[in-house]
């Protein structure tokens, strides 16, 4: 059953306290006790015919429902607004990726690094042109969202449908250039993720701390700028 909203509880307790009111004014007005009787039945009938017709009433009721359908849908439709807007980032390549560690090789799947700056490969010496560092703090120059450098590659490094999905032909000359890996902070509401994109989307940020699961995997503290590596990064990236 529909809900009663506040409106239609006043009116009702509204008529409810009409009739003692009018039956006591009609006691000190009336002529005879006949009278009253007769004025108390029509104040009583023409209560109870406004009470049906605005509470009982199936056409009230049917209003009531249509109301409140109507709002049932409004909420959904911003609930399928914001995943259109999560979606559309997905889709637009900002690597929020599940499983792509592994590949497979015959009929079975093997563990590979090579893909995604995840590469245990030492970085070094390091190119020039690599603009930012592990452990500096970003944040995305459209999307807005910050997270934190947990590796790079001097250009692009993952599958071929990857990256043509990723670099239709107008962007083909970005999956030469410098890509970093980022764990996404938590805080921006997308949970556990990871990002894997060129330097060019980036820019620096000092002073914001990131929540991610896997933080204490590669760091082991900040120090206001950046985040201090733990001793396995370093030894892959001994310049950063």
């Amino acid at each position: 059953m529909p809900h009663i909203n506040a409106a239609a509880a006043l009116q009702i307790c509204m008529l409810l306290s009409a009739l003692p009111a009018q039956y006591f004014i009609s006691q000190w007005y009336g002529t005879d006790s006949a009278q009253r009787i007769q004025i108390t039945e029509r104040l009583i009938i023409a209560s109870w015919s406004s009470f049906t017709k605005s509470c009982l009433s199936q056409d009230a009721w049917a209003d009531r429902l249509k109301l409140w359908l109507s709002k049932t849908r409004q909420g959904e439709g911003s609930k399928t607004e914001r995943g259109k807007v999560v979606n559309t980032i997905k889709e637009e390549g900002e690597n929020w990726y599940s499983g792509e560690k592994k590949a497979k090789i015959g009929d079975s799947e093997a563990e590979t690094h090579s893909y995604f700056a995840e590469s245990t490969h030492v970085r070094s010496p390091k190119p020039e042109y690599i603009q930012f560092s592990v452990g500096q703090v970003i944040v995305h120059k459209r999307f807005g969202y910050s997270g934190v450098i947990v590796g790079w590659d001097v250009k692009a490094k993952a599958p071929e449908e990857w990256l043509q999905h990723k670099y239709p032909p107008v962007k083909q000359d970005l999956k030469d250039t410098p890509h970093y890996r980022i764990l996404i902070n938590k805080a921006n509401g997308f949970g556990k993720s990871t990002a894997y994109i060129p330097e060019e989307e980036i820019t620096i940020i000092m002073g914001l701390e990131v929540h991610h699961p896997d933080m204490k995997a590669y760091f082991s503290g900040y120090d206001g700028s950046k985040y201090i590596m733990q001793p396995w990064l370093k030894k892959i990236y001994p310049h950063d």
